[in-house]
């Protein structure tokens, strides 16, 4: 195919509808009263997409063209000025306006990437639509008691107040002036000692709380290892809710407070912090209960599509098991609203939303690790492996 013929394509295929399955991107951004705009073309943009806030035209013809690695020219002298209106005229300044704002092949999700996630989608959409526990039923007896050993772990395990966050490294958001300034040079980012410590003692915390479930404990050692790499941040993020003030966008850890910039601080671009803040921001408007931030972290731990797990099958049917006591707890403790009868797939909508989180998490950890290795044994064992 020939570069005219490959812009062609292109050009023919903006007008498809893209799939969100193909994107890293955060999606529709929540209305804030600001509009959002295409840093490529000055187009209403729809969130984050491979780095960058952009429009849906731009990122399916930025994945596109990376994806068949083209070799475009530009007629002119490669600086046409790309707008809405004449974005397609010229593929090869657009390609250009791209990637100087920040669009990133790497983060365009691989084929295989893409099935794995329609999958999980798929199969979140499934459990939404099983059959609905009848009006007023309460729970079996065995539910409740699974569910009363699930909050028991979760409390125990959980240092709401972080009374026992102890021994971590100093929390630094500007320079030290008494110390070398060639002694700190190293240090791009001040902040990542003391979150890295934090977010180790997070996960502990999941660890000590995966091995008090019957569930857990009875799966073999190597998919117990492989279900906690995988969703340890996810759950995380689930506990964490419990801590977010939607206010001030802050985390409110007994007498420690953070916020977004202490993230950046840490080495995290808007692509985590974007949806990071959006899905906390999501779940405290669920106003969920103990009892259902208890089971919708068990369900992320038990996913059988994690890298690693063997025994796919009895995961899943866990999953599905715990899933069904998530819906009949919601059904026997919510009186009868159009909002409550919607609580249940917006829990399932959030644990998806989690999956992308934990996947640019992971992308972003790495390239932090290069430049500054400042983390502790534990945060490397558990995601370190995750990309070898």
């Amino acid at each position: 195919m020939s570069e005219v013929q490959e812009a062609v394509v292109l050009e023919e295929e903006e007008e498809e509808e893209e799939d969100p399955c193909n994107s890293c991107g955060t999606g529709e951004d929540e209305d804030d009263g600001e509009p959002k705009i295409c840093r490529a073309c000055g187009d209403r943009a729809t969130g984050y997409h491979f780095n960058a806030m952009t429009c849906e035209g731009c990122k399916g013809f930025f994945r596109r063209a990376m994806k068949r690695n083209l070799r475009l020219s530009c007629p002119f002298q490669n600086s046409c000025v790309i707008n809405k209106n004449n974005r397609r005229h010229c593929q090869a300044c657009r390609l250009k306006k791209c990637l100087d704002i920040g669009m990133r092949k790497e983060l365009i999700m691989s084929d295989e990437a893409v099935e794995q996630r329609r999958a999980l989608i798929k199969r979140k959409q499934n459990l939404s639509l099983s059959p609905p526990t009848p009006p007023g039923a309460s729970l079996t007896p065995e539910q409740q008691h699974f569910i009363t050993e699930l909050v028991e772990a979760h409390t125990k395990t959980f240092d709401f107040n972080f009374t026992f966050f102890k021994n971590f490294r100093p929390i630094r958001r500007s320079p030290d002036p008494t110390q070398d300034p060639q002694a700190t040079s190293s240090e791009a980012f001040l902040m990542l000692p003391h979150i890295s410590d934090l977010f180790t003692y997070m996960l502990k915390g999941v660890i000590s709380f995966a091995k008090m479930l019957p569930y857990f404990r009875s799966l073999a050692i190597e998919d117990q290892i492989a279900l906690l790499k995988g969703s340890v941040l996810e759950v995380c993020v689930i506990r964490f809710n419990r801590m977010f003030n939607p206010k001030t966008n802050t985390w409110e850890c007994g007498a420690f407070t953070y916020n977004a910039d202490d993230m950046t601080m840490a080495g995290f671009s808007q692509q985590f912090l974007e949806p990071l803040l959006r899905i906390h921001c999501m779940m405290t408007k669920l106003n969920l209960e103990s009892e259902a931030y208890a089971l919708m972290a068990t369900m992320a731990l038990f996913s059988s599509d994690r890298p690693g797990v063997s025994d796919c099958e009895k995961i899943q049917n866990l999953q599905e098991h715990i899933a069904l006591m998530l819906k009949a707890f919601i059904e026997s403790h919510r009186p009868p609203s159009p909002q409550n009868r919607l609580l249940y797939p917006k829990i399932m909508e959030c644990l998806t939303e989690l999956r992308t989180i934990n996947d640019i998490h992971s992308k972003q950890l790495m390239e932090i690790w290069d430049i500054q290795p400042d983390v502790t044994p534990l945060m490397r064992e558990v995601f370190g492996s995750l990309n070898e």
